[in-house]
């Protein structure tokens, strides 16, 4: 399998992520990739591939121009205010406010975040510009041949929105490659959301279009991030009335609860008939993950690989989230190998 990575992904790492009233150490950072990296080289003999870089074009058909330039310049602007650390939102244009259009960096930084745990550094732009990149080479290879690929990269993409940033992420990677396809002249792309979180922004972006079939499995948003998406009455409105499905499932679910979940979701995809299926490839669904309270095991992430591989459709991986090092290299490799057994059959 080819594995698309972003070499350049520790030019973002923060110091510290603000976590329910706490600042901690970032769960999500630089380490992630290299052990990622090296259990699936040696799992499913990957090829690694660097990106190519297709300039802004892919990027811009997901995020609008006032965002894009925001996060291009967030750092530059950070620092000429005076500051040295990570830049975090001080303050949110929440209901009540007047509103207007304020230049100070700190509001800005609030006008477009939705969470407080996603530090913005000065290598920030630079690894999430890469990151799409890696997403575009990826879908670009799985379109033009139809064999599977994957993109290794961080930051994490399915929180962000068309103009907001959170939850680790700035750039949507897999509606970016979702989108890629469609312009590649895919006529329908199913993304499929397996995060133990709800992919919010990727919900968000393709919300009223008809041609991309979003669909994700994740812990109840009554009780998790990102609390105000990811609920069973949000199925897509006006051309993508239908084409949106949220399966959220209560703490604590196993293999056998959080699978018929997964059931639903491989019928949902089967009866849309996409021409391509984009995995928005969380593994925090795993028991040893303290962030989460689901409680797969690595053998079944094997099985989601096997289930996902007979769909026989055109298939890009996209690396979410992940953060117990023990055993997050285990969980992609046993995805993917899942994923190469059942296409070897």
């Amino acid at each position: 399998m080819r594995v698309f990575f972003n070499s350049r992904h520790d030019a973002h790492e923060g110091n510290g992520e603000m976590h329910h009233g706490r600042l901690i150490p970032c769960f999500e950072n630089s380490r992630r990739m290299a052990i990622i990296r090296d259990a699936v080289a040696h799992a499913v003999q990957a090829q690694l591939v660097d990106p190519i870089d297709h300039g802004m074009a892919p990027i811009a058909a997901i995020h609008d121009a006032d965002y894009l330039a925001f996060l291009e310049k967030a750092w530059a602007d950070w620092s000429a205010a005076g500051n040295k650390h990570d830049a975090f939102p001080y303050v949110w244009p929440t209901a009540g406010f007047s509103g207007g259009h304020p230049a100070h960096i700190s509001a800005r930084l609030g006008q477009y975040a939705i969470s407080s745990d996603t530090p913005i550094t000065a290598g920030t732009w630079k690894a999430a510009y890469w990151g799409a990149q890696t997403v575009v080479s990826a879908a670009d290879a799985v379109w033009n041949d139809g064999e599977a690929s994957f993109a290794l990269t961080r930051p994490p993409g399915h929180h962000a929105h068309a103009n907001r940033y959170g939850g680790y992420c700035f750039l949507n990677n897999s509606a970016i490659a979702a989108q890629q396809m469609i312009t590649k002249g895919a006529k329908k792309v199913a993304i499929l959301d397996v995060d133990y979180h709800h992919g919010n922004g990727t919900q968000d972006i393709f919300y009223v279009r008809a041609d991309v079939l979003t669909v994700s499995i994740h812990a109840d948003p009554k009780h998790q991030f990102p609390f105000f998406m990811g609920y069973e009455n949000e199925t897509g409105r006006l051309d993508g009335q239908g084409a949106n499905l949220n399966i959220p499932l209560p703490g604590g679910s196993n293999f056998d609860r959080w699978g018929l979940g997964f059931a639903k979701a491989m019928q949902k995809i089967v009866t849309w008939q996409p021409d391509a299926l984009v995995i928005a490839l969380g593994v925090d669904a795993h028991e040893a993950e303290t962030l989460c309270d689901f409680k797969l095991q690595t053998d079944d992430f094997n099985r989601v690989g096997q289930m996902i591989g007979r769909l026989g459709l055109k298939t890009v991986f996209v690396m979410e989230g992940g953060y117990a090092h023990d055993v997050i290299g285990l969980n992609v490799a046993a995805v993917l190998g899942g994923y190469l057994d059942e296409a070897k059959k």
